[in-house]
Order: structure tokens, then C-alpha cells, then sequence
């Protein structure tokens, strides 16, 4: 089964129960292994509310969240170097190379933050 890499905007409107999110994910999950970089939990819980904790524990309960690696970071590394022209943040980068690595898709509803050609992106409605 293949893997896909939810952004942590995709993953902000689950949490916010965004009933177009839900069903995205859910019509995915169908055919891909959900999954997200340790990334996005550190972006989710930099802007949790304490009463949020446990709807956003049991979310990352229900996904794979890869670590960054070496090989992502040196991945991420190239990413940003590459894209002199564009200021594209590291956070994005190292989500890219984390699909990158796990050969894994990327879905995001900021498509625009995903201009690697090595990345296939899912564009999330929003």
C-alpha cells in the first residue's frame, strides 16, 4: 500500500473538523498509509489549546509520524539550497524530504509550498 504524507494544514483542519478535510483523508486513507513528519506535530502543538490535547493525541495516534533522519535532513538541505528564488520555509522542506525518503506523496492544500518535481503532491481542498 502506498504512503501519503498529510501537511500539517491538512492535519490544523481535521482537528478543526473541517467536514471537507475528513472526507479527504478518510477517501485517501482508503488507498495510502496516512502519515506525517514530526514536524507537523511540533507545528500542532506549538498552537494547541490545552483543551485540545486529547482530540490532537488521539489524530497522531491514527497516523505514522516518521522522525527526521539524516538522510531527510540532507534532502531538505538540497530542497531549500535549490530554491534560491523562492523562499520556501525549512518546515517545508523537511516535510518534502520526509516524502521524499519514505517514497511517499504529500498532501497539502498549500500546493504552492511543494515545488519539488521529485514530490507528488495531493492538492487538499480547502
Amino acid at each position: 500500500m502506498s504512503k501519503v504524507v498529510l501537511d500539517t494544514d491538512v492535519l490544523i483542519d481535521v482537528l478543526r473538523g473541517r467536514q471537507v478535510a475528513k472526507a479527504f483523508v478518510e477517501e485517501l486513507t482508503d488507498r495510502a498509509i496516512p502519515c506525517c513528519s514530526v514536524v507537523s506535530v511540533a507545528e500542532i502543538y506549538a498552537g494547541m489549546r490545552p483543551e485540545e490535547s486529547e482530540t490532537t493525541a488521539e489524530l497522531f495516534d491514527g497516523v505514522v509520524v516518521f522522525p527526521i533522519t539524516r538522510a531527510i535532513a540532507e534532502v531538505a538541505g538540497h530542497f531549500k539550497r535549490r530554491a534560491k528564488s523562492r523562499k520556501l520555509e525549512l518546515a517545508d522542506c523537511l516535510i518534502a524530504a520526509t516524502a521524499f525518503i519514505e517514497g511517499a506523496s504529500v498532501a497539502t492544500g498549500n500546493a504552492k509550498d511543494y515545488p519539488m518535481p521529485e514530490i507528488t503532491v495531493l492538492p487538499a481542498p480547502r
